[in-house]
């Protein structure tokens, strides 16, 4: 699943989560059956500040990514210097529905993340979590009563969420994903469309972890993108398409400042690697393949021709509703979305002409389980050094 843990480049042992960006959530996820206490126990009833043995240290770790249209949770076990998945969970609960015009969460909206969230919940106690982060994203971040939403899921499901700032978003999604950019020289650009912004990437390959050399969000997802256009004005052709053009416009104009700053860094046109990771470039490639239903072991890593997904992607955009529904792999829970996240793609495209595009179907995830995971192991290297040199002064 993983290949080798890198360090994580933000100083994350020990710390915790629900407050600024960038900080590792120890939190112990406490069973009904236990009374309230304003520290956090584990499973083991030790507090989150103890100090755990090295046996316990390797337990499960867990990283939940709440974002404006899914819920995803994966826990795992370290494999040497990769990780095993134990258990995964992935709910369409539209978190940022009618956000872009409301500028807040819907009350029904958040009944929907809270029933997948208390479903993690649950997960979270029976495989004995030892150290988990869980992150929301850009409904979160846009949201005025996102930080009101934060605290009800506490009280409620015990997990502390994170409001990850766009900069973090970018980084734990290249570092999930990178592994499977396609080799060659030169910069590469890896991009995240999630469901309330996209992440524009440049990277610089090399060493356990790229090097970011430049980076933009920007607030288009597809969810975000949907509300703001709105459903076509009338039900034929002409319609539809006048509709796509409009969220092309939209989606390019936001990536015009990025692209033309990284314009003499990303070489020749057609030459720049592209890496996507998202629901829309997973489900593309699903239709590319012609798989009859979604199979991530088919379609994580695969590299498609540019010109595939385009035909795809214009294809879609001419589609009525009812047709969308029908196809497989998308089906009612992507069909009304699915149009944007060609729009968005599409407007990557045009900026970067590559030949082909490589698919991810993991990130700001497995990025978070690589961060704990190296972060566990630093700390358990220092303290094994102060104790090595305690015991050294001592004899």
């Amino acid at each position: 699943m993983a290949d080798h843990s890198p360090p994580d480049s933000q100083d994350t042992a020990g710390k915790t989560g629900g407050g600024k960006s960038g900080k590792v959530a120890d939190f112990r996820y406490k069973r009904p059956s236990q009374p309230k206490h304003k520290i956090r126990p584990g499973s083991n009833g030790k507090a989150a500040n103890e100090l755990c043995a090295p046996s316990e240290r390797r337990q499960a770790y867990a990283a939940l990514d709440l974002g404006t249209n899914n819920c995803r949770l994966l826990i795992a076990r370290p494999s040497g210097e990769n990780f095993t998945v134990i258990d995964a969970f992935s709910r369409v609960v539209r978190l940022g529905e009618g956000l872009a015009k409301s500028g807040k969460l819907s009350d029904v909206a958040m009944d929907r993340a809270l029933g997948a969230l208390q479903v993690c919940a649950d997960k979270l106690r029976r495989r004995n979590v030892h150290l988990a982060r869980s992150v929301a994203t850009e409904a979160c971040r846009r949201a005025s009563n996102g930080m009101k939403f934060i605290e009800r899921v506490r009280e409620e499901t015990g997990i502390v969420l994170d409001i990850i700032t766009a900069e973090e978003e970018a980084r734990l999604a290249v570092l999930g994903c990178h592994i499977l950019l396609e080799g060659g020289e030169g910069p590469a650009v890896i991009f995240d469309i999630g469901g309330g912004s996209t992440e524009l990437i440049l990277i610089e390959p090399g060493g356990p972890v790229p090097r970011i050399i430049d980076w933009q969000s920007v607030p288009w997802g597809v969810v975000s993108l949907t509300d703001t256009v709105g459903e076509a004005k009338g039900p034929g052709l002409d319609d539809r398409i006048a509709r796509y053009d409009e969220m092309r416009r939209l989606v390019a104009a936001s990536f015009a400042e990025f692209a033309q700053r990284i314009a003499p860094l990303a070489g020749p046109e057609g030459s720049i690697r592209l890496l996507g990771t998202s629901g829309t470039v997973t489900t593309l490639a699903s239709l590319h393949l012609e798989l009859p239903q979604y199979d991530r072991r088919a379609v994580d890593g695969l590299i498609v021709p540019s010109a595939s997904m385009r035909d795809i992607s214009t294809r879609l955009s001419g589609m009525a509703p009812e047709e969308l529904r029908n196809l497989p792999c998308i089906g009612s829970d992507r069909a009304d979305l699915v149009v944007a996240g060609c729009a968005i793609l599409e407007s990557i495209l045009d900026i970067w002409p590559a030949k082909q595009l490589g698919v991810a179907d993991r990130g700001i995830r497995e990025g978070i389980l690589r961060s704990l995971m190296a972060a566990d192991v630093e700390g358990e290297k220092s303290r094994a050094a102060v104790l090595n040199s305690r015991t050294g002064g001592a004899a």
